[in-house]
């Protein structure tokens, strides 16, 4: 973000010689007063950054403060670089705009040509709430980090904090606000809830706070929401109705993207919740147009990605999100009406990847079945780009460090008839994954011995149906980690899929040598015991599996099931319901319990 506010400084030069801050006297016309005047244009548009703890480098809450920066405000709003709003006018209305009008960009020119004056002090509008730590206020919950030391040299860093959520019963969330604690190495995060706890198993193992690697395929974001922060990013409510839950015995997975300064630094982030009184009333649903083949040639001065997605239900849109990296200079959305019409939903001229937000619409959009949404991005990897990181340009391909690209675009949506909302969360699940399947293979080409990549790669094959994929990936993981019971575990869950047994039975009995408290592994285990026959063994893996971890569904349910066939309904009812406790979208547990209700009511007749 210091490269922002280097062009404040270069602009300053410019106008320093023609104000009225220079030092020489000038004759003052105080019509325009900072009290009266500048005060509330800073207040509503400059100060959710320009306050103390902000993302600026200087606050702008204090008369004092403002009169020493006059010069850099002038510059900077003239050329209409601050406030940074990178959304263009007339390609979608959107809320919390921090556009200035040209007359309070006047007004500012003349206040400080006029000498900068204070005013009369009462008139002073009151402090806006965005000014303290916290720019909505304190919050209900605070879930924060232990403090984290990233080393100070090396690659990025992605540590993954497993954070228990302390509330009792079900809470909904309206609102939440990121301080990442040290944004000199904080690049971006993302935050995930984790209701099995199976995250917390990595983290366990891992001696320092956090963790680095794969984040449970389990782990999910709420629904219709994408929790995230990265520079340029506000606080974020939600809008009326969607508050989303959390519940006690959760964990929310915090990924900090980090990124060594030269020195040790210390790292400490939070995120703050506020409730809502009511529970929602309607659900979001994300829509995500993405493109991971990215392959960008050094000198490349527009090299164009585009992707669509044609909405199988009525909707309603509220947001839009762009994201990419630095090379990126244009990013447009655009809607395809089934009349043919086109409707423009977002146009960004000028990329900066250091101003990234969510952007809410002032109304929701309504778009009709049929209609295509379609993103297009284009890429500037030549020395044209001022924002290059490469001199001279280099390839540059997909992938999640700053150094690699990205292109993605999401909508949040609403459907109209709820009960389409399946149908649409399908659809636009299987696009993305084979989309994902593509970016993790692309990365793989430029790190080849990533654990996590082959890792994230082979669990998506698995969810795609794909069992010689997921295999050939965490195969090769073993390979790279014979000491790993994670790796053993989940290559035994590959043969299991294919039915070798026997195998995956071998391979989940070395994981617990390696780790003899690994649930997961108990929990495969029993799974290839009981197709051997070898049930009370079999019941015994689960048992251990659901003491060591009660949190985990499927050991819940299989542990229920193996009960089931003893005949110990009162037993497996018991275990069935902790899995949909866990697990509500299992609805082959839910109908085995119905079977056991039914049973257990004719045993009382």
């Amino acid at each position: 973000m210091r490269r922002r506010y280097l062009v404040w400084g270069l602009a300053t030069m410019v106008v320093v010689a023609s104000t009225a801050l220079s030092g020489v006297p000038q004759p003052q016309d105080t019509s325009i007063t900072f009290t009266k005047d500048i005060a509330p244009i800073l207040f509503s548009a400059c100060v959710s950054c320009h306050r103390p703890e902000g993302s600026a480098p200087f606050s702008l809450l204090r008369y004092e403060d403002a009169r020493a920066h006059a010069q850099q405000i002038a510059a900077a709003t003239r050329a209409r670089v601050m406030p940074p709003w990178k959304p263009e006018p007339g390609y979608g209305e959107f809320l919390d705009e921090r556009r200035l009008s040209d007359d309070q960009i006047s007004r500012i020119q003349r206040w400080v040509e006029q000498g900068a004056p204070q005013g009369d002090p009462t008139q002073l509008p009151p402090l806006p709430r965005s000014s303290g730590r916290w720019q909505l206020g304190e919050p209900d919950l605070v879930i924060q980090t232990a403090p984290y030391t990233l080393r100070a040299t090396g690659d990025d860093m992605y540590r993954n904090f497993v954070l228990p959520i302390t509330v009792a019963g079900t809470k909904y969330i309206k609102a939440w606000e990121f301080l990442p604690g040290n944004r000199r190495v904080v690049h971006h995060a993302t935050m995930q809830l984790d209701p099995g706890g199976s995250s917390r198993h990595m983290d366990d193992h891992d001696p320092e706070p956090g963790y680095e690697g794969l984040i449970p395929h389990a782990v999910r974001s709420p629904d219709g929401f994408f929790l995230d922060w990265g520079p340029g990013h506000t606080p974020y409510v939600a809008p009326d109705g969607m508050a989303w839950p959390i519940a006690s015995g959760m964990d929310l997975v915090m990924m900090l993207h980090l990124r060594p300064s030269g020195s040790p630094e210390v790292v400490q982030a939070m995120l703050g919740l506020y409730f809502s009184d009511v529970p929602p009333t309607k659900t979001p649903t994300l829509i995500r147009l993405t493109r991971q083949h990215l392959d960008i040639p050094a000198n490349e001065s527009r090299y164009v990605v585009t992707d669509s997605f044609t909405l199988n239900a009525d909707v309603d849109v509220y947001s839009v999100q762009p994201h990419a990296h630095n090379l990126a200079r244009e990013v447009r959305g655009t809607a395809r009406l089934p009349d043919g019409s086109q409707r423009p939903l977002i146009f960004i001229r000028d990329w900066d990847f250091d101003w990234q937000g969510v952007y809410r619409y002032t109304r929701p959009l309504s778009l009709p079945v049929g209609t295509t949404l379609a993103m297009e991005y284009v890429y500037d990897n030549s020395t044209g780009n001022p924002h290059n990181p490469f001199r001279p340009p280099q390839r540059v391909r997909y992938g999640q460090r700053t150094s690699d690209e990205m292109a993605e675009l999401w909508f949040q949506v609403v459907v109209r008839d709820p009960a389409r909302t399946d149908a649409l969360r399908r659809a636009i699940g299987a696009k993305v994954l084979r989309e994902e399947i593509v970016g993790h293979e692309k990365m793989l080409e430029a790190d080849p011995t990533n654990v996590a990549l082959h890792n994230g790669v082979a669990l998506l094959y698995t969810e795609a149906g794909d069992v010689s994929g997921a295999s050939r990936h965490f195969g090769e993981t073993l390979r790279l980690t014979p000491t790993s019971a994670a790796a053993h575990y989940n290559t035994g869950m590959s043969l299991l899929l294919q039915g070798r047994r026997l195998e995956a039975g071998d391979l989940f009995a070395k994981a617990l040598t390696l780790d003899p408290d690994y649930a997961n592994a108990h929990d495969g285990l029993g799974v290839a015991l009981e197709a051997e026959g070898k049930v009370e063994e079999a019941l015994a893996h689960y048992e251990r599996a659901v003491t060591l971890n009660p949190r985990n569904a499927e050991a819940q349910a299989h542990l229920g099931a193996a009960l089931h066939g003893r005949g110990r309904l009162a037993d497996a009812r018991a275990h069935y319901r902790a899995a949909l406790a866990i697990d509500p979208s299992k609805q082959s547990v839910r109908q085995q319990l119905a079977e056991i209700e039914k049973e257990l009511e004719r045993a009382v007749r």
